[in-house]
């Protein structure tokens, strides 16, 4: 129909989503799944009256000063948007949402699968077992450490820092949090949580530092060296947050040297390459991006997607509009 909005969308997204895409707009769907590359994604953007990118599509300046005159809208397909230019978007009048709430609780849940799998050495005992080599239950073997009366340090309470300090409470952790404003005082008793306005005098007292504010410019290395090299050597330092919030190498030099006591990672600096040195640490617990990686989530994504551009297509504010 002339006139439905042209929707391009740069992934596969769940079926049910696809199917009332096309239904509501003139969608164009990536049936095959093949990443964009930056010709691509300029040819999208001067046809589409709304681009749908995910996290794994780069729509800085140049894509978006590609576009032509009747690209509105960005519906990005996730919560973070640090790899859409938003500002050269709001320079050319074109509006930006993207879809929180609904991955919150698939994101904790990852956090604390990377904390159980880390202190437990699960990945570890697994690669045994599959090798061949277990040779029955030892009283001393392959023996991790317990979450009761731990501390742990929320870097970024928001709604999943909040999500991951009510599942780390129930395993019996002390809860701690650096956060660019404090949390409210009723989120603090009900979580029994303790503010510290300065990162670095939380991070030594911490045994598990767990990522989860959003990139930045600011955040960028948050986690430096140095930063890193301040930690416990028992402790542990989770991230399901983004990769480049991390320094990447100087993790996995801490980690070979044995400084800090091992890692849970669910994002990667460079993603989809890995850290060499971090592949060949047996405390170092790695996924592939799964944070979001529930049906639940991703349909719900996919339903914040449709409802932002049905909104914007029918000269309402969206309701997730980062900017406009």
């Amino acid at each position: 129909m002339k006139d439905k909005p042209l929707v391009i969308v740069t992934r596969r997204l769940p079926e049910g989503i696809e199917a009332r895409l096309s239904e509501l707009f003139g969608a164009r769907l990536n049936l095959d799944d093949t990443p964009m590359d930056a010709t691509a994604l300029k040819a999208a953007v001067k046809s589409a009256t709304v681009l749908v990118p995910t996290v794994t599509d780069k729509v800085g300046t140049e894509i978006i000063e590609a576009a032509g005159p009747q690209l509105k809208l960005i519906a990005n397909f996730g919560v973070g948007f640090n790899h859409i230019d938003v500002k050269t978007a709001r320079v050319r009048g074109i509006a930006v949402t993207n879809t929180p709430g609904v991955l919150t609780d698939a994101t904790a849940d990852i956090t604390m699968t990377l904390l159980l799998m880390v202190t437990r050495r699960a990945v570890e005992g697994s690669d045994v077992l599959r090798s061949g080599k277990f040779g029955g239950w030892n009283p001393t073997w392959m023996m991790g450490v317990g979450l009761r009366g731990r501390t742990l340090g929320i870097v970024g309470m928001g709604r999943i820092g909040e999500a991951v300090a009510q599942r780390s409470r129930a395993f019996g952790m002390n809860i701690h949090y650096h956060n660019r404003k404090r949390a409210a005082a009723e989120v603090e008793r009900e979580l029994g949580a303790t503010y510290w306005p300065d990162l670095d005098r939380m991070i030594p007292e911490m045994d598990v530092v767990s990522i989860n504010c959003p990139s930045t410019p600011e955040t960028y290395h948050l986690m430096s060296a140095e930063r890193i090299g301040r930690m416990k050597r028992s402790a542990y330092l989770i991230n399901s947050a983004r990769g480049d919030i991390v320094d990447e190498a100087a993790l996995a030099e801490a980690l070979d040297r044995g400084a800090i006591a091992g890692a849970g990672l669910d994002v990667f600096e460079k993603e989809p390459k890995v850290e060499p040195k971090l592949l060949a640490q047996k405390n170092a617990v790695l996924l592939p991006h799964l944070g979001s990686s529930t049906i639940e989530a991703r349909t719900g994504m996919g339903e914040k997607v449709i409802a932002n551009i049905l909104a914007f297509s029918g000269g309402q504010r969206p309701p997730d509009l980062v900017t406009s």
